[in-house]
């Protein structure tokens, strides 16, 4: 039998204004639903799209979302903002109810979805974990035998009888998912809330997160833009985009369509200028082109790989200027690095105006066949940063074609850069020589 098992469940909410916003609608909402019928204004409605302005007062935040957890499974959720994702969290936890669907589940369900959730300010720390443990029906004796395990996993001993209202929103979320995890309910939910965390409690709460699905059999659902992190704790994920589950599969397939997407819609509504970041005021940047395109998905030459910067904008004061890179695969992993200012020691200065920049980067012939994505920084080396484009800008590598036409593919982190022996290149040093 499933843990968790999800039907149809969409949940729909009107812009603006509580209930229909008219009386003779409330009206007609009530008359139906005395006579059995469906409520008329279900019917209505815009998907949940944040960028675009509405042209219904309805919109569907979840729409028909339907699967199953297993118990002892670590299920990744992710997905964009206002893809649904903490909505979906809210109706687990009964915060808030379905607009229509049905969900089933086994055993108590312990959510941590926001800082402070479930705790009273006026509390201490210690009242709080007492009062959790009732509210998810534990007897005292049963929260008591717990009590010191929770609190040195927490990591705020010295403050535990002292108010939560003085707590940092580090603290509270130290507190808050020690008590969740050390409860006993069958279902732990974790939303995005993790990330206020520091890197070493972030670490610790993974670890006891793999750990209650082992030992304990327990169920975890997890919700995180840390896509490191969801791919490290989880097994499957789910993608949610407008409200609608759009994947369902392996948690490194499903960042990978996830990702896809996002940098789809990205590159084809964005150039490579309008993607960056303006980080010093003293700079204008009027363009950025790639191989004479401006687009986030340059087009580099058969086998070449070879990448033409160019830059042009203004500068509002005198300083050095440089373009630098970094190359990252998939997954954002940092692979390569682009930085001419610190590898020659030599730096351009550029007077108050008008400047122009170019740059040629010679990628290696022995990159993998693969998606790669670049990040650019307008720089004066060492000392300040300008401009930003982040790792967006993708490179669709043809790959390296080995003597028998074999063509190598980047995998899950197998490799990106094939390396050469000696007699090869002096072989290839010989025959450039002889063109």
């Amino acid at each position: 039998m499933n843990a968790l098992e999800i039907d149809y469940v969409s949940k729909k909410y009107r812009l603006g204004e509580i209930s229909t916003g008219t009386l003779s609608h409330d009206l007609h909402r009530w008359w139906c639903r005395i006579r059995g019928k469906d409520d008329p204004y279900l019917l209505l409605g815009d998907v949940n799209n944040r960028a675009e302005k509405a042209i219904s007062d309805y919109i569907w935040a979840l729409r028909e979302i339907t699967f199953e957890v297993r118990p002892g499974d670590i299920l990744g959720i992710i997905g964009s903002n206002g893809a649904g994702k903490s909505t979906l969290l809210k109706i687990l936890s009964k915060i808030t109810s379905p607009t229509s669907g049905e969900i089933r589940f086994r055993g108590r369900m312990a959510s941590l979805l926001e800082v402070g959730t479930g705790f009273h300010p006026e509390m201490t720390g210690r009242e709080n974990i007492y009062m959790n443990g009732a509210i998810m029906g534990m007897t005292r004796a049963e929260i008591t035998r717990k009590l010191d395990e929770i609190i040195d996993f927490s990591g705020v001993a010295r403050y535990i009888d002292t108010p939560v209202k003085r707590y940092s929103s580090g603290m509270l979320v130290r507190l808050g998912f020690a008590v969740a995890a050390h409860l006993e309910s069958e279902i732990l939910i974790v939303d995005e809330v993790l990330a206020v965390g520091d890197a070493e409690f972030q670490e610790k709460a993974l670890g006891k997160m793999r750990d209650v699905t082992t030992s304990d059999g327990r169920t975890v659902l997890f919700v995180s833009h840390n896509m490191g992190a969801v791919k490290t704790l989880c097994k499957r994920g789910i993608v949610l985009d407008q409200g609608r589950l759009v994947y369902d599969g392996k948690t490194d397939e499903a960042i990978s369509f996830y990702q896809k997407c996002c940098r789809k819609e990205m590159n084809d509504k964005q150039t490579i200028r309008e993607a960056g970041v303006r980080v010093s005021p003293d700079i204008e940047i009027f363009s950025i082109r790639i191989n004479g395109r401006e687009t986030m998905c340059p087009v580099l030459d058969d086998f070449e790989n070879v990448l033409k910067i160019e830059v042009s904008g203004r500068i509002e004061k005198r300083t050095r200027l440089e373009i630098e890179g970094r190359v990252f695969d998939e997954n954002e992993v940092p692979l390569a690095m682009f930085s001419p200012g610190h590898n020659r020691r030599k730096y351009k200065m550029y007077e108050k105006g008008l400047f122009f920049l170019q740059e040629t980067i010679y990628l290696s012939s022995g990159i993998h066949r693969g998606n790669y994505y670049l990040c650019l920084d307008i720089t004066n080396p060492g000392v300040e940063y300008f401009f930003r484009v982040p790792p967006r800008i993708r490179l669709e590598i043809p790959g390296f074609i080995s003597v028998k036409g074999n063509v190598f593919e980047y995998r899950n982190g197998n490799g990106f850069i094939q390396l050469f022996d000696e007699q090869y290149l002096l072989e290839t040093e010989k025959l450039s020589r002889l063109q």
